[in-house]
């Protein structure tokens, strides 16, 4: 009898056990701590855990381009596509492309296509590529200036705030300008890429907020050749509104100053305004 009440009291013991560990697993399993995202955790700043970061952004800068190209000979009038060919404002869009390869490193790809057009007549003369255009000649041009940037991005200082790094990139500048006339057309044409070097720096002012500045810059020196020259100058800075971790919405202000001659012809193209964009990262 003894026995039989002690073994069905173990017995009891056991069930209860088991039916209280099959109980606490679910409960367990409930609140088992988030896996950690890419390169952060839950208490970081918005924005900061990718692996890719796309961005699109409108900018509206004026086009201050002054163009100029010699040919047989004849010196190139120094055009300005806007007081010389009455070329217009408008509103362009830039791509840009980042891939996160660990947290401090980084490539990038950014792309900004312009094109501008425009028919007028001539208040003054100028000669492009040879050619008199007269006062008074119904003109039209079309400037296109693509730029492609290549680079590599390195967080050497990387904390919660923020970051701050080095870039090292290849600009590559395709612009072609065209004149039609009397139903001739001349054109001149200048590809090249151009290396630079430059610095970003990040502070994150709140978790769904930061502040960006950016400078990458080239200038080749005058004393290698006289009839070659050439700088590129680019400043960026912009602010970051992080509505989820994945989705964001971007206000900026940027400046570029390109510039460059190749014996008797010669290009330069200041850019400067604000743009504004939204960015999505996965």
């Amino acid at each position: 009898m003894i026995r039989s009440r002690a073994a069905r009291a173990v017995f009891s013991l056991l069930v209860a056990g088991l039916l209280a560990a099959a109980a606490t697993r679910p409960a367990e399993a409930q609140y088992r701590p988030l896996p950690k995202a890419n390169f952060g955790t839950a208490s970081q700043p918005y924005g900061d855990a990718y692996r890719i970061e796309a961005a699109i952004n409108l900018w509206d800068p004026a086009p201050e381009f002054v163009i100029s190209s010699e040919s047989l000979g004849i010196k190139g009038t120094e055009i300005d596509v806007q007081a010389n060919l009455d070329i217009q404002q408008e509103r362009k869009t830039e791509t840009r492309l980042t891939l996160r390869a660990t947290k401090r490193n980084k490539f990038r790809f950014h792309y900004l296509p312009l094109s501008y057009k425009a028919t007028t007549n001539l208040t003054a003369q100028i000669v492009f590529n040879g050619i008199r255009y007269p006062v008074n000649a119904k003109v039209d041009s079309l400037l296109e200036w693509k730029t492609y940037r290549i680079g590599y991005e390195c967080d050497v200082i990387s904390r919660p705030q923020g970051f701050l790094g080095f870039v090292v990139e290849a600009k590559y500048t395709d612009a072609q300008f065209t004149l039609t006339s009397g139903g001739a057309t001349e054109y001149a044409r200048a590809r090249a890429p151009i290396p630079a070097l430059g610095a970003i720096g990040r502070v994150y002012i709140t978790k769904y907020g930061s502040v960006t500045g950016e400078f990458t810059g080239f200038k080749l020196p005058d004393s290698i050749d006289k009839d070659y020259q050439g700088h590129y100058y680019d400043w960026d800075f912009y602010a970051t509104l992080n509505v989820t971790r994945n989705f964001g919405a971007q206000l900026g202000y940027r400046s570029l100053d390109l510039g460059y001659i190749a014996k008797q012809d010669a290009g330069s193209a200041r850019l400067k305004g604000m743009y504004f964009g939204a960015v999505a990262r996965f």
